[in-house]
């Protein structure tokens, strides 16, 4: 008996506990599509998912989110761009009544 499996069933979930670091060279249009991607999820939910090839990432964020811009103009010109998410904690006061 064979069962069918997806994509999504074979990649790695990180999780919490865990530290995980990739980094990737795009052409400037691929890392537009990635921004804007990531932009909707940030726009219409508090959670977003991140996936590559073997691996997937979902995010539960908080607020606020730090954008940080650094703008080196010296010799060769460098724009960087950083997204600080917090992770969003769950923690309610407890029901007194």
């Amino acid at each position: 008996m064979s069962e069918d499996h997806s994509d999504a069933d074979d990649r790695t979930t990180i999780r919490a506990g865990r530290n995980f670091e990739q980094e990737y060279r795009l052409d400037a249009s691929e890392a537009g599509e990635f921004l804007i991607q990531l932009g909707e999820q940030l726009r219409d939910g508090e959670e977003l998912t991140i996936t590559g090839d073997e691996w997937e990432l979902p995010f539960a964020f908080g607020e606020p989110v730090e954008l940080e811009l650094d703008f080196d103009g010296m010799g060769e010109p460098e724009l960087e761009i950083e997204l600080e998410l917090p992770g969003r904690t769950d923690d309610e006061a407890p029901d007194v009544s």
